[in-house]
């Protein structure tokens, strides 16, 4: 299974905000990424909207709606009964839940599912009364015990956090060590009828390993190293090049 690529909008969205001006557009490049392949489209709206805006929500449910209705819209955030409400207005498929503080620059933890779990049972079964299936952030090292009750949430999938993965790209044996975590990961989610994704600093250079070292990963969830390499070879050839990647 080749697993499906999620382009994250949040780069763009941050770039735009840096002037009082509506470009570079969100819809354009999500247009741009769909159209060269990818299978759905990722935003993370905080509170202060530093990059993605509420604003800019309908507007890619349009867009998928409209053009390319076998795409996915995949929303992440932290469970606020406001995040949650925002969310649901625009049907995504997914909603990936995760909790960092709103005012993190970026997730990079997942939950302690022994700690919260009963926390997230409510919100799970409240989302996917709705209809969107569930992803809950993981750390890439989670043990059993997390990943049951993980399971016992309710939710569809995890998403693994890969920062620290991502963050081996000088040294090829740390690399594997972590790659190696990544798969233990996963395949601990699978033996309890979870699906997996991934997400968090993945590159064209590391994507290859861990599609290769988690043969049940569904999905990877991609900005940063994406909206870098759309710099050098354009947006769309950027994403043809995650989806080789993926499928080396």
């Amino acid at each position: 299974m080749t697993a499906k690529l999620s382009v994250n909008l949040n780069a763009v969205a941050m770039l735009r905000n840096r002037r009082d001006l509506p470009w570079p557009s969100v819809e354009r490049m999500g247009r741009q990424a769909l159209e060269a392949g990818a299978h759905g489209l990722t935003v993370h709206p905080r509170p202060d909207e530093r990059h993605t805006r509420a604003t800019d929500l309908p507007v890619i449910r349009a867009l998928i709606d409209d053009e390319y209705p076998k795409a996915e819209f995949n929303i992440e955030g932290y469970p606020t009964d406001a995040f949650i409400e925002q969310a649901l207005a625009n049907q995504p498929e997914q909603i990936t839940l995760v909790p960092d503080d709103p005012t993190q620059a970026t997730s990079d933890h997942g939950w302690d599912f022994v700690g919260k779990g009963n926390y997230l049972r409510d919100i799970v079964s409240r989302i996917k009364d709705e209809g969107a299936r569930v992803s809950l952030f993981c750390d890439p090292d989670a043990d059993e015990a997390q990943i049951e009750m993980a399971a016992k949430t309710g939710a569809d999938r995890i998403e693994l956090y890969t920062g620290p993965y991502g963050a081996t790209y000088e040294d090829n044996e740390a690399a594997i060590e972590q790659a190696y975590i990544l798969a233990k990961t996963a395949k601990l989610a699978s033996d309890y009828k979870l699906d997996v994704n991934a997400g968090h600093d993945l590159t064209v250079q590391n994507l290859p390993l861990i599609a290769k070292m988690i043969p049940n990963l569904a999905e990877v969830s991609i900005g940063h190293g994406l909206t870098a390499e759309a710099l050098e070879f354009g947006y769309a050839g950027a994403v043809k090049r995650f989806l080789e990647a993926l499928k080396a």
